[in-house]
């Protein structure tokens, strides 16, 4: 047995469009009725103005004075009364005695008769309107007095019926209909036409799909962890979602809606990829202590409509690559010095072989005193045992290069000086990179040779790398920190990131980063040196 299915709900359009309609039918019937009332109310009041001027009009005639002092008033009255009720255009004219005695009425049989209605104020010299059902139906009518001397002679009353007024008014009302009908039908069809748009932006939905969508759109927009930001097309916030907010490090989403992205403080770069006209992909920025990836994608209907813009945090991911590039470092520097281990041992053996212990043991203790003196010269140096580490790969890593790398003598920074506040990743991230950057600038030069000095002094912890390189023009010192900056060919992943995620690094510590033009040794080159806040005393420890 198939069970009936419910009527799907009217589209929101629909609904509106109903109720547009029935809120136009009830204005146009309200005024109509209203219409209907006044326009009655007028018509009598009209007709009493009419019926008022008739009856007086009779009443000043002096042939009505005259007839009235006549011995048979209705012989010269009653074609007068007739011919005034015509040309007047109104039911009837009665003129009567002071007594109300008819003596005129369109109906013959009932001159004679007392009239119906209303007269002691017409008897007593005033004019009054009223409406009374008299032998011809409900009528307006006027009563005045008929003066000679001072003296009420005679009544005259002229009156309109209500029928006549009644056809009146639907005369006015068929007019009035025609034009409530032709508003009310004007009204539908702007209606219609508004709604037909609003069915095609609300693609059919009821109101209670749109609120469920909106339900979903907003958990959907701050459940996810990326970061989602909407412009329009003057490039202001439109929508910006928990993510977006925390990754660009702005402020609450009441005040950054509306807002110009130029307006958001972002770094330079950012702003300007977010102000492009063209779409971005997966390009990476720097903030002052995130990795972002960038996508933007143009919203056009015919026209430029706006941005969308996704924000992807890759500064753990950013990190971690570079402790990867670290290791393949150290991996290929190992495997090099194995391949140089070999060598040398077969020069040992072969010594032995040729009988010459003597010197195999002096050349293999060469080679010991040599890498011990170096591991020696480095821990003395620097006894904080990641840096020690790091130089120590370094070392090897750049004389595979063909660079010397050395130590500085000034160096001095005991285990254990460093604060917790200032983790083991960012000293790597910032003396890998300025180490990398200066083997990369030296490698080729006469007597290359990078120079690393690390020492504390005056709550400071200093980071200084020296190279042998073509140095830094001094009008572009500024400038190298910038992320996609660099003087060597781009690779496919691109170049100029390492110095922006140091300057990063250092911006996020509150420290400063320099870059000067005298090298090592002053044969050129460049030095860049690095200087973090120390929080804690410098004899305190951690």
């Amino acid at each position: 047995m198939r069970l009936p299915t419910l009527p799907r709900p009217r589209s929101l359009a629909g609904q509106l469009f109903a109720m547009q309609a029935v809120l136009i039918a009830v204005v146009v019937a309200g005024y109509a009725l209203f219409t209907y009332v006044s326009d009655r109310r007028q018509a009598e009041d009209s007709a009493a103005r009419q019926a008022t001027a008739v009856a007086r009009s009779v009443a000043d005639a002096p042939s009505v004075r005259a007839a009235v002092r006549g011995p048979d008033p209705t012989a010269r009255l009653e074609p007068y009364a007739l011919r005034v009720t015509r040309d007047a255009n109104v039911g009837f004219v009665t003129i009567m005695s002071p007594s109300g005695i008819r003596w005129t009425h369109p109906d013959r049989d009932q001159i004679g008769r007392r009239f119906l209605g209303t007269i002691e104020p017409a008897r007593h010299g005033r004019t009054f309107t009223e409406t009374y059902t008299g032998t011809l139906g409900p009528s307006v009518r006027a009563v005045t007095p008929v003066t000679d001397g001072g003296r009420v002679v005679a009544l005259v009353s002229a009156g309109i019926t209500v029928e006549t007024i009644s056809a009146r008014v639907r005369d006015q009302v068929a007019a009035l209909l025609g034009v409530a009908g032709g508003a009310l039908l004007l009204g539908a069809v702007g209606t219609y036409v508004i709604n037909a748009r609003l069915r095609r932006h609300t693609h059919g939905m009821n109101a209670a799909e749109l609120s469920r969508m909106h339900d979903y759109h907003q958990a959907a927009l701050h459940a996810v962890r990326e970061g989602l930001l909407m412009l329009d097309g003057q490039y202001r916030v439109a929508l910006i979602n928990d993510g977006g907010r925390e990754l660009l490090g702005v402020g609450p989403r009441e005040e950054a809606v509306g807002r110009s992205v130029a307006d958001l403080g972002l770094p330079a770069p950012l702003t300007g990829a977010l102000l492009s006209a063209e779409p971005r992909v997966d390009e990476v920025h720097l903030t002052a202590d995130r990795v972002l990836v960038v996508n933007t994608s143009p919203v056009s209907g015919g026209e430029r409509k706006g941005t969308v813009v996704t924000l992807r945090d890759v500064t753990e991911l950013q990190s971690l690559m570079g402790e990867l590039d670290s290791e393949r470092g150290f991996t290929q520097a190992l495997r090099s010095q194995a391949h140089e281990a070999a060598n040398r041992l077969h020069t040992v053996v072969s010594l032995i072989e040729l009988d010459r212990a003597g010197e195999a043991v002096e050349f293999a203790t060469a080679e010991l005193e040599l890498a011990q003196a170096l591991t020696d010269q480095v821990v003395a140096a620097v006894g904080e045992p990641v840096l020690a580490a790091l130089l120590l790969g370094k070392t090897a890593q750049a004389h595979e290069r063909g660079v010397e790398l050395v130590v500085s003598p000034d160096s001095r920074l005991d285990d254990g000086l460093l604060p917790a506040e200032l983790p083991a990743r960012d000293l790597v991230t910032i003396l890998g990179n300025l180490i990398d950057n200066a083997v990369d600038a030296a490698q080729g030069s006469a007597r290359a040779r990078v120079t690393v000095t690390a020492y504390a002094a005056d709550g400071a912890l200093v980071l200084r790398v020296a190279d042998t390189g073509p140095g830094v023009d001094p009008a572009r010192a500024g400038l190298v920190f910038q992320r996609g900056f660099s003087t060597k060919p781009a690779g496919p992943g691109g170049r100029g990131l390492g110095l922006a995620l140091v300057r990063q690094a250092v911006t996020r510590h509150e420290g400063t980063l320099t870059v000067t033009g005298s090298g090592e040794d002053g044969e050129g080159g460049a030095v860049f040196e690095a200087r973090l806040p120390l929080r804690v005393s410098l004899g305190g420890g951690r």
